[in-house]
């Protein structure tokens, strides 16, 4: 298997995707989320869990808990940090770019992806593109939920 396409972008992608298994942001729960749902990826055992505060179509507050390789840690830390305080609109264009940029439709260099695109090196890994989507798949799941805090798992294309 090929490595990245440069050292600068593999040690900006080890360093961000450590950083964020090391400290993720918004770790734990929502007192009363109005919207949830959980992940699993059963090829590796990922399992993530995101609770939303949504209000007048914006994503207010966002927590996530559970536990995954570090791929799937960081995507899911930086997607919280990513759509926090975003129109939910925002946020599923968001999701559209990076799950884009992943699998090969998007070059990230074309993408508004922000500090996301520290993880487009994921692509070159086909194995991990659905750890990296895995907290992004629950997001969007998430968003359309009814209350009743659906399970999904990555053998699902993703919303």
């Amino acid at each position: 298997m090929t490595g990245f396409t440069g050292n600068a972008e593999n040690e900006l992608y080890q360093e961000v995707v450590l950083e964020h298994k090391r400290a993720p942001r918004n770790f734990g729960h929502l007192p009363q989320p109005t919207h949830q749902a959980q992940g699993t990826n059963p090829s590796c055992g990922d399992r993530i869990a995101v609770e939303l505060q949504l209000q007048q179509g914006r994503v207010q507050d966002i927590r996530f808990t559970g536990q995954g390789c570090a791929i799937c840690m960081a995507s899911t830390s930086m997607m919280t940090e990513a759509v926090k305080g975003k129109e939910v609109a925002a946020a599923q264009a968001l999701q559209q770019h990076f799950r884009a940029v992943l699998t090969g439709e998007e070059a990230p260099e074309d993408a508004p992806l922000g500090k996301l695109v520290s993880l487009a090196g994921v692509r070159q890994y086909p194995s991990r593109i659905k750890c990296a989507l895995l907290g992004w798949h629950a997001l969007m799941h998430a968003i359309a939920d009814n209350g009743n805090g659906q399970s999904v798992s990555t053998e699902e294309e993703p919303a």
